[in-house]
């Protein structure tokens, strides 16, 4: 069982940056790729980015290319998203999630979700 938490969310404006944070407890989130996704208003919940259990692979989908980063620290069981650039459609709930395979765009396959931090980025 883990359990995830995510952090760092708020109000930003377009062009600004934000750094959220997912910190896991239970089992080691080494043992798990981590992954990103978003649903803004009236949208469903979309892929941003995932990273490899050991950190040596990430994959971004194409709107976020060149503006966020994923990384992880698996000595203190936490993946951070450093969300540069930032734009009003960017604005949505931002989840983690732990997948026990590999870094995958289906959400489906992801058995561990946080509870979510909301992002606003005004223009």
């Amino acid at each position: 069982q883990v359990q995830l938490v995510e952090s760092g969310g708020g109000l930003a404006q377009a062009g600004g940056s934000l750094r959220l944070s997912c910190a896991a407890s239970g089992r080691t989130s080494s043992t798990y790729a981590m992954g990103w996704f978003r649903q803004a208003p009236g949208k469903q919940r979309e892929f941003v980015c995932g990273i490899s259990r050991s950190g040596g692979h990430t994959y971004y989908t194409d709107s976020v290319k060149g503006r966020f980063t994923i990384s992880r620290d698996n000595a203190k069981n936490t993946v951070h998203l450093q969300m540069n650039s930032l734009k009003p459609e960017d604005t949505a709930v931002y989840y983690c999630a732990a997948d026990p395979t590999d870094i995958a765009t289906n959400q489906g396959l992801y058995i561990y979700w946080g509870q979510g931090t909301q992002v606003t980025v005004s223009s």
